[in-house]
């Protein structure tokens, strides 16, 4: 549980996308159709150790996410909370159609508008179309549609070098399947704009409609990327490939703690300071650089 106000921003966990069922030991309350619980662990291929970790929760018309601190972070002061969730905290917000990145262990939060996000958006698919890269210019998208292949509760979505395959679970409501999608687009397009690079976010957000509109949330989702450009009966396949494999653990209720959780983060939104994203983006990289 966070105590106290005590994060910082953990770069990792931005470096790979995001993404079971979780049986739940704890009491769950503010069971409705306005509340979702989803624990993300993001591993490297078959590892059994995450990645990454970050925690969502979903209640009235927000979506909370919070951050694990980075593997390896032995920063005095640094005091994660039990569970580990003790890193950047992340508030999106789509009805004030803004996300807030909140950094309590140095007092500090900006603010990301969709204006913002929609600009990154256009220009980001305009350049790579233009690329010569295959696999650039093909995620620029837009003909994703026709390629998302779906069985049952898997899809697949095969282009130049690149495989995604999406496990998937009923929604508790269609409503829900709408706002995770919503999330997850702003979360993908989030990290775009922070961490450019790698694979344009078009892919995904093709996914994202699929899921939803099967009124669907993603349980697993596997990212494949192939150097040699092959996925189909490749005799080297596994030698060059790396994976990134995306597990949630999914729950249609919230936690006594997970309030709590909230409660502390509203607190500590309110008391930090606004800064621009230049100003806070800066601050944190130097914070790691120190480390």
């Amino acid at each position: 549980m966070l105590s106290r106000c005590s994060a910082r921003s953990s770069p990792v966990v931005w470096a790979v996308p995001w993404l079971l069922l979780l049986p739940l030991g704890a009491l769950s309350l503010a069971d409705d159709a306005e509340t979702l619980r989803v624990e993300t662990e993001v591993f490297d291929g078959d590892a059994d150790t995450p990645l990454a970790k970050s925690l969502t929760l979903f209640a009235r018309d927000v979506a909370w996410d919070f951050l694990a601190v980075a593997p390896g972070d032995g920063s005095p002061s640094v005091e994660p909370s039990d569970d580990g969730f003790g890193g950047e905290i992340i508030l999106h917000d789509p009805a004030r159609e803004r996300v807030v990145l909140i950094d309590s262990h140095r007092n500090v939060r900006t603010t990301v508008d969709a204006i913002q996000l929609e600009r990154l958006s256009v220009s980001l698919a305009k350049w790579a179309r233009q690329s010569d890269d295959k696999l650039i210019c093909w995620a620029g998208g837009p003909g994703f549609g026709e390629g998302v292949q779906v069985e049952d509760d898997q899809l697949e979505l095969v282009g130049p070098r690149v495989r995604y395959r999406v496990k998937t679970v009923a929604a508790p409501s269609p409503e829900l399947a709408v706002r995770y999608q919503q999330f997850a687009d702003t979360a993908v397009l989030l990290r775009a704009f922070l961490h450019p690079g790698g694979v344009p976010p078009f892919p995904r957000l093709a996914i994202n409609r699929e899921v939803a509109a099967a009124d669907s949330l993603p349980a697993e989702v596997t990212l494949e990327t192939d150097p040699r450009g092959g996925f189909l009966n490749a005799p080297l396949a596994g030698v060059l490939q790396r994976q990134l494999r995306s597990v949630h653990r999914i729950h249609p209720a919230l936690r006594s703690d997970d309030l709590k959780r909230i409660a502390d983060a509203e607190a500590c939104m309110a008391a930090a300071e606004e800064v621009d994203l230049a100003a806070y983006t800066k601050a944190s990289t130097a914070a790691s650089d120190a480390e």
